[in-house]
């Protein structure tokens, strides 16, 4: 199990320019939804920029977290 806030502070490790939106979306720390914008993803098509996410929560992705649903945006293309 893992807590919203210990994905949040993984990605912003990561991605220091970003801005992040975690929910835990079961109740039981490892369904999660994650939104995330940051200019890392400029140019890059939707699996690259998962493959960031994925490497940026490392090992938690393989023992902590069971699914993950990505919404991933540029900063100009994040909605308002």
């Amino acid at each position: 199990m893992i807590e919203p806030t210990e994905i949040e502070g993984m990605l912003r490790a990561a991605f220091p320019d970003g801005r992040f939106t975690v929910r835990d979306l079961t109740g039981t720390k490892d369904h999660f939804e994650a939104a995330v914008v940051t200019s890392a993803f400029a140019g890059l098509p939707l699996l690259d920029r998962h493959r960031l996410v994925y490497a940026a929560l490392g090992d938690a992705m393989k023992q902590r977290i069971h699914a993950l649903t990505l919404k991933t945006h540029t900063p100009e293309e994040a909605p308002r």
